[in-house]
Parts: C-alpha cells; sequence; structure tokens
C-alpha cells in the first residue's frame, strides 16, 4: 500500500512549486490522495483490516487539514490542487 519511489518522484515533478521542492502542500496532498486510493482498494478487498480502516481516515484528516491551510493561505494554488487531482466540484 505504501507508494513506490517512482510514483512519490512523478508526484513531486507534477506539483512542485519550484526546483528542489518536496514539501509544500500541494505535494502532501497529492501523496496522501494517491495513498488513499490504494487504501480504499485494499479495503474493498480486505473489509475486516481494521488498522488499515485506521489508517485511512488518519490520512483523509491530514489531508483535510492541508486543504484547509492551503485554502486559507493561497487560494489560488488551492483551486488549482482541486482541479488537477479532482476532488471537489
Amino acid at each position: 500500500m505504501a507508494l513506490t519511489t517512482e510514483e512519490k518522484t512523478e508526484i513531486v515533478t507534477k506539483f512542485a512549486q519550484a526546483k528542489g521542492d518536496t514539501g509544500s502542500p500541494e505535494i502532501q496532498v497529492a501523496i496522501l490522495s494517491k495513498e488513499i486510493d490504494k487504501l480504499q482498494g485494499h479495503l474493498g478487498d480486505n473489509k475486516h483490516d481494521s488498522p488499515a480502516k485506521r489508517g485511512l481516515l488518519s490520512k483523509i484528516a491530514k489531508r483535510r487539514r492541508l486543504l484547509r491551510y492551503l485554502s486559507l493561505h493561497n487560494d489560488d494554488r488551492y483551486g488549482k490542487l482541486l482541479k488537477a487531482l479532482g476532488l471537489k466540484k
């Protein structure tokens, strides 16, 4: 369920704000979204995997906090990120 190095580097290059950027909120949200998608697929097959459910809920909460931070501090970047990830309509 963890992301491979190739997947992470692809996400970093797509959402980086500047060269060498690896920790901006956009990158963190994109990585969390990819991990959430993988966990949801896993839980579709393994419904009784309680630790995975707990991990999924914690990742969703962290993504929500990061999105709230981004919406409060830079609304343009927030809107672009939502469109790129297809999170909200």
